[in-house]
């Protein structure tokens, strides 16, 4: 009787536990404030893989976007979707939004709500560019988008036609118009507010399951992103890679020209293998990189020419347009912007020019210093020259041959070097010095 007394206490101190660390559970929240990309894709997944560890209540994730790459749109929906953990999409702060990728994603979650003063829609889906679409083209990424949409929206319990109506007409819904119209469940002023809107409410998940929320009193844990993920989101912005790449070729260029000083070269190669990262992951035009290639080629035209700016100026232009034209980003958020493009270009060129002109320049500057620099240097003979004897040059007493005969004290030039040789001839008098008039 003792002994079932004492497992019995056991196992009942086993059950308080696990029912102590069940209802201690917390709300895993993340802050997406960023594009969508496949950076944002990684973070999410790894904050739902999180929470499913410590069986957290829900996933908080506040999110605020102007879009991003569909790609990462269906794969992050796909975790949601999956995810065993309730997903609640939060638009928020007052003024943010939740536009074209961010809708898709908004609409995907076991719980969608929105601060006052914000907005989301505008999912239509534009080609690379905002170019003009083909019609047959654009009809096939329309529905594609569509059918998409209709495939969680509906298991959601919320409005198809309304949400559809985004994709293939761009409209846009203030948080009071996304409530009206079903889009979302609630309009909250903060996270706490939202936790008692939905205090006892039972939510449907994606697979059919049903989940009552009681998040009121629970703590909420923010779940930050890596210092990996952290640089690389960095990286991910077009016009943080545009100026990462010039500064790597510039780098690079500044080490050709002073071989040896292995700092140029170090900064440059890890700024050109990042760029090469983060534009192996952006959509990017290759021929845009070939535009600012040329313009690498008329900056040291400009050098070596002296168009009076003309190459230079190219340069210029040719640079601005190919960063304008380097990301093809389906919102102008994931494009590089006009004042990176110039406040990065003008300057470049004019430091490609000015070093590329030093460079120059001294490649062509006369030899001072070894045996060329005594080409054309006068000295004396110091021993008659007929045709062997010595002259003294440059302050040293060197061998030499002269193919007319010279007397001790004969002015001579050097004409070439041969070995421990030299090769002279006479040198022209010195002009008389004329003495002013007392």
């Amino acid at each position: 009787m003792k002994t079932f007394g004492r497992s019995s206490r056991f196992f009942a101190l086993i059950a308080l536990l696990v029912c102590s660390s069940l209802a201690s559970a917390d709300v895993l929240k993340i802050v997406i404030n960023d594009t969508i990309h496949p950076i944002t894709d990684e973070f999410i997944g790894r904050a739902i893989a999180e929470a499913q560890r410590n069986h957290d209540e829900a996933v908080l994730i506040e999110l605020r976007t102007p879009g991003g790459l569909l790609d990462s749109t269906r794969s992050i929906v796909e975790k949601i979707l999956a995810s065993p953990v309730p997903i609640i999409i939060y638009v928020a702060p007052s003024g943010g939004r939740a536009a074209s990728a961010g809708f898709f994603i908004l609409e995907s979650a076991d719980v969608a709500a929105m601060a006052p003063g914000t907005n989301t829609g505008a999912a239509h889906p534009v080609i690379f560019g905002g170019k003009e679409m083909d019609p047959i083209m654009k009809d096939k990424m329309e529905n594609d988008a569509a059918a998409f949409m209709r495939s969680f929206v509906s298991k959601r319990g919320r409005n198809v036609e309304v949400a559809e109506s985004a994709v293939r007409q761009s409209k846009s819904f203030t948080e009071q118009e996304a409530l009206s119209q079903k889009l979302i469940d609630y309009v909250a002023s903060d996270e706490q507010d939202l936790f008692k809107q939905m205090e006892g409410r039972t939510v449907t998940r994606f697979n059919g399951s049903t989940v009552t929320m009681h998040l009121v009193g629970k703590a909420v844990r923010p779940y930050d992103m890596s210092l990996k993920q952290r640089i690389l989101a960095a990286l991910m912005d077009p016009n943080m890679a545009f100026i990462i790449l010039v500064i790597g070729v510039l780098a690079l260029y500044v080490e050709f020209n002073h071989p040896g000083a292995v700092l140029p070269g170090v900064v440059g190669m890890i700024c050109i293998l990042l760029a090469i990262f983060a534009l192996n992951i952006l959509p990017v035009r290759y021929a845009a990189l070939a535009l600012i290639l040329a313009s690498f080629l008329l900056f040291a035209l400009e050098a070596k020419f002296q168009s009076h700016g003309v190459l230079g100026a190219g340069g210029v232009v040719a640079m601005v347009i190919g960063a304008l034209l380097l990301v093809d980003g389906p919102i102008p958020e994931m494009r590089v912007r006009l004042l990176t493009a110039l406040a990065v270009s003008l300057p470049f060129g004019g430091i490609t020019v000015f070093l590329m002109s030093l460079a120059l320049k001294a490649h062509q500057r006369k030899i001072v210093t070894g045996e060329e620099g005594l080409v054309g240097e006068i000295g004396v003979a110091r021993t008659p020259l007929h045709p062997d004897g010595k002259v003294f040059v440059h302050g040293e007493l060197w061998d030499a041959v002269s193919s007319v005969t010279l007397a001790t004290g004969d002015r001579v030039r050097v004409r070439s070097v041969d070995g421990l040789q030299l090769k002279v001839e006479p040198a022209p008098a010195e002009p008389p010095v004329r003495q002013a008039a007392s």
